[in-house]
């Protein structure tokens, strides 16, 4: 996993509520085991008709949406079954953090143990972003604050060691296994 301490980027406004893993990455697409390549089943019920075009009204197929790596959704984003592959999807797609008034809990942890930055917000910090499409923000994991284009700043919540494990470029095995030489020391004091 990559360090991730800021992340600064013009942003792509999806402002549907309640949107389910399923809508981020329909079932059809679960059997894969590797995260590369999900990306371009990001939303693809929403992306492409039937056939498999690009619808041009989605979001993300404008091309303002072009190198955005902030998603800004609606309330409660992520609810539904639990599966890595949502927040799989939207990274390898390209996006580094969402923003919303709420996360839902599953996703949210899934989230951060994959490297996407899940920013929950007040109302009226989202209402700002909602009516900005394409405005640019940035978000320190280090402070846990976002500043909105307006140069305003606010905080976020965020889980003490999720935000290390950020901030080190590591996942929760890389952490275990970095604490190797101390838990071979204390199994070796235990066992006499």
């Amino acid at each position: 996993m990559d360090k991730i301490d800021t992340i600064t980027s013009k942003t792509v406004v999806l402002p549907v509520e309640n949107v389910d893993t399923d809508q981020i990455i329909p079932a059809r697409f679960l059997k894969a085991t590797s995260k590369v390549g999900l990306g371009s089943h990001l939303f693809a019920d929403w992306r492409f008709d039937a056939a498999g075009k690009a619808k041009p009204e989605f979001v993300l197929n404008r091309p303002e949406a072009a190198g955005a790596t902030i998603l800004v959704a609606g309330d409660n984003f992520g609810c539904g079954s639990s599966r890595e592959h949502a927040p799989w999807s939207l990274t390898d797609y390209g996006f580094r953090a969402v923003i919303s008034t709420s996360i839902a809990d599953i996703f949210r942890n899934n989230s951060l143990k994959n490297g996407l930055v899940p920013v929950v917000v007040d109302k009226a910090s989202h209402a700002k972003l909602l009516a900005a499409p394409g405005a640019t923000v940035t978000i320190s994991v280090e402070d846990k604050t976002l500043t909105l284009p307006d140069g305003s700043k606010v905080a976020f919540p965020m889980d003490p060691f999720a935000r290390y494990c950020l901030l080190q470029g590591v996942d929760e095995l890389e952490f275990l296994l970095s604490q190797d030489k101390e838990i071979t020391a204390f199994e070796a004091r235990r066992s006499h």
